[in-house]
């Protein structure tokens, strides 16, 4: 909690439930001079003196997306990133973004659970998507089950017909078939199912990992509409999809990228290059292009054949003069950090690996 704004890097708040999203939110602080020269362009040490700027116009910059948040009218903000950059005459930048929420704090209840997942799959079409599933437990012990589904046209969907399935840590299906989702209004972007019995046990909950939703059709006041189409499943982890989400959109389900031919929007709709805007859901190619030209996945893919993070820097030095030099800085940052904490964590080759992945796949802004 800072100045009355919570903050996550993820995508929610345990206890709380998000009533309004209000945009991405920034802020960022500027070195003058030539402070950077030495440090992300020569490599060379940074001195403790250094280093405390650094930290320094980072707090500054927090300080600043905090007041454009309070002015947005909102109390909390999910999908918090922080960037550095060099800017022309040496100078140095500190950047932090996120995406600006109004939250409410849940019915305070130590016995009863609830769990959100989100759903890993979706469909290439105009069909109402479904983003997350949410459980909830009810007095006596049963568990309801919600849906909120993503409504690009919005349509004035009344009711969606769906299997539901569900895999656990041990990556057993559970699978509830042919629920009746039915909405009081749904003819705007964001749809949320009233609940409905989730035939599950408390126990199973406590076990999920991921959901998906298989729809089979769904019903307007123009008709019923059959959802013949095969659903794609996304290829990232949950937690990765997660934080795409909380940095993309609720409905994004896949990473930016092209071949000078097509591009793959946010939403995983393939569009023609010519395209200005993607035309599932309107996401503006400039917006959502990735303009560093260094091919990280190379890159990452050596880390993960390594197994210590002495090694994965080992890794990192070996690319370091072809990376952007707004990264060099931040990605020695995580690589020292994580040398450290694997003194007395043990193996932290997992998250120092998703933490360089995050700083390539971060917002050009």
């Amino acid at each position: 909690m800072a100045e009355n704004i919570m903050l996550t890097t993820g995508n929610g708040f345990e206890g709380y439930r998000i009533k309004e999203y209000l945009g991405i939110v920034s802020g960022e602080s500027i070195l003058g001079g030539n402070f950077i020269k030495g440090i992300a362009a020569s490599m060379t040490n940074a001195s403790e003196q250094d280093m405390a700027k650094v930290e320094k116009a980072k707090e500054d910059a927090l300080n600043k997306l905090l007041k454009t948040t309070k002015k947005r009218g909102a109390n909390a903000i999910i999908g918090v990133a922080s960037a550095y950059t060099t800017l022309e005459g040496g100078s140095f930048g500190a950047i932090v973004t996120g995406t600006a929420v109004k939250v409410e704090e849940l019915p305070k209840n130590d016995q009863l659970l609830t769990k959100d997942l989100v759903v890993m799959n979706y469909y290439a079409r105009l069909v109402p998507r479904p983003v997350k599933v949410m459980l909830s437990e009810v007095p006596g012990g049963d568990v309801n089950m919600k849906v909120l589904f993503f409504n690009y046209n919005m349509d004035d969907i009344q009711a969606i017909r769906a299997n539901v399935e569900f895999t656990n840590l041990y990556d057993e299906r559970l699978i509830v078939k042919d629920v009746d989702f039915v909405f009081r209004k749904g003819n705007v972007t964001q749809i949320e199912a009233e609940p409905v019995p989730a035939q599950i046990t408390v126990n199973d909950v406590l076990l999920l990992k991921e959901a998906r939703v298989i729809i089979s059709k769904y019903a307007t006041p123009r008709g019923i509409f059959a959802c013949n189409d095969a659903p794609i499943n996304v290829t990232m982890s949950a937690k990765r999809l997660e934080s795409l989400k909380a940095k993309r959109g609720i409905d994004a389900v896949e990473k930016y990228q092209t071949d000078g031919m097509i591009w793959t929007c946010n939403c995983g709709h393939v569009n023609e290059a010519g395209t200005d805007e993607c035309v599932v859901c309107g996401r503006k190619h400039d917006d959502i292009r990735i303009t560093t030209t260094f091919n990280y996945e190379e890159m990452i893919d050596k880390m993960r054949e390594k197994e210590y993070v002495m090694e994965i820097k080992d890794v990192l030095m070996d690319y370091i003069k072809s990376i952007d030099a707004k990264y060099r800085l931040q990605l020695l940052e995580i690589m020292e950090s994580g040398l450290q904490y694997e003194k007395t964590r043990g193996n932290m080759k997992d998250t120092v690996i998703e933490k360089v992945e995050k700083v390539f796949e971060e917002e050009d802004h």
